[in-house]
């Protein structure tokens, strides 16, 4: 019987194992089965975010050349020129050890203030910030329009403790970096531009699951890609306050319907006064502070960054003063603007952006120029400007005042 070759046959392969998986039937006997699909793999690119570890002082020069930074190798550089220069111009009326008597305490001292530090800042710099204070006025007034010198009549007039001698300092002009507060809340530098406090709601990272984790991490980079302009993350610690909590809570124990619930409002009255007088209560705070220059950023130029002449033109102009009202308008508009991005940014990630008002922002900057204040900071208190008035009780008697003065 004659045997043919379909053109379709595949190649004979060598004898092996039996395949025991079953195969399934065709429903038709003249079709082929198709092969089976290949197990799916893992890709080889895992998604998974690693933890990447970042100092934490992001401003650290870079260190150039055996662990020294540009600064550092410039000032020693000087340090060896000036000193070859005087060796070569001295070397011949100078023995070599008087010289060297003279150099070395010279070179050790420049190595010591370029490598030694203090909290993390260079001993040349705080050499240089101390001699600033020293040659700096030591009594500064808040005079934005400027000190005006002593009158006659009443330098004449001044008195000194016996035994003392005058004092002959002049007061200097407190210069300030905020020159004022709007109704807004929006905080004016002056020439240096505007700026936007905001207070930020917290996240508890970790008890989140490290899906939940990545997907804040990935939310909050989000934002940071999308910035343009200064951004300040500052988380500041304050004193925390329980005497309202305790005085609310001591009033509101006798109005409540059982006397359990009373003897546990008051015994947790006590526990919040015991914890007060024991503990040094602080409270953190977690503020978004945006700042916005007068001047929009220069154009950019032909290598892919910004050009550096519209800088120097607005440092020029900052140093003459000028600004316009339209600038200003168009500033405080960029910030608004800023604000409602950043809120609309960080709220898939749970944080809640709110801008603060004025009084509210005055409260925080004078809680940050003085911390230790038993004042609390609020916006009723008066300005270093306000005359401060009051009206005489029914118990005050003015001509008594002028008797005791």
């Amino acid at each position: 019987m004659p045997h043919f070759t379909s053109p379709h046959a595949s190649t004979p392969t060598p004898a092996g194992p039996p395949n025991r998986t079953p195969q399934p039937a065709s429903a038709h006997p003249g079709t082929r089965t198709a092969p089976p699909a290949p197990p799916a793999t893992a890709s080889r690119h895992d998604t998974t975010s690693q933890p990447v570890r970042i100092p934490a002082d992001v401003d650290c020069p870079d260190q150039i050349l055996a662990g020294l930074t540009a600064r550092q190798l410039l000032i020693l550089s000087v340090i060896g020129i000036v000193l070859c220069a005087v060796w070569s111009a001295t070397r011949g009326v100078v023995a070599l050890p008087v010289f060297l008597l003279g150099a070395i305490p010279l070179g050790v001292s420049a190595v010591i203030l370029v490598l030694g530090q203090r909290d993390g800042i260079s001993l040349d710099r705080l050499t240089l910030a101390a001699i600033h204070q020293r040659l700096s006025p030591r009594y500064r007034v808040t005079a934005p329009e400027g000190v005006h010198p002593v009158p006659r009549w009443l330098a004449t007039r001044v008195s000194t403790t016996a035994g003392d001698p005058p004092t002959t300092a002049s007061p200097a002009a407190l210069d300030l970096p905020a020159v004022g507060v709007s109704e807004a809340g929006v905080v004016d530098l002056g020439a240096d531009g505007l700026a936007l406090v905001a207070v930020c709601s917290t996240v508890n990272f970790a008890l989140r699951t490290p899906a939940e984790q990545e997907s804040l991490v990935a939310g909050f980079g989000r934002y940071l890609h999308s910035l343009t302009a200064p951004v300040q993350v500052l988380v500041r610690a304050q004193r925390l306050d329980l005497s309202k909590q305790i005085a609310e809570l001591s009033e509101a124990a006798g109005g409540l319907a059982h006397p359990a619930l009373e003897q546990a409002a008051r015994e947790h009255a006590d526990y919040l006064a015991h914890l007060a007088q024991t503990r040094d209560l602080l409270r953190r705070q977690v503020l978004l502070v945006l700042r916005e220059p007068l001047s929009t950023p220069g154009c950019v130029d032909g290598l892919g960054g910004t050009s550096p002449v519209p800088p120097l033109l607005a440092k020029a102009r900052r140093s003459r003063g000028h600004a316009t009202e339209a600038a200003r308008h168009t500033a405080e508009a960029r910030l608004i603007r800023r604000l409602g991005e950043a809120s609309d940014l960080l709220r898939p990630a749970g944080i809640t952006v709110t801008a603060l008002d004025a009084g509210q922002a005055t409260a925080v900057l004078a809680a940050s120029c003085n911390p230790d204040s038993l004042i609390p900071p609020s916006a009723g208190l008066a300005g270093a400007d306000d005359v401060i008035t009051t009206a005489a009780g029914d118990d005050e008697c003015p001509e008594e005042w002028g008797q005791a003065a």
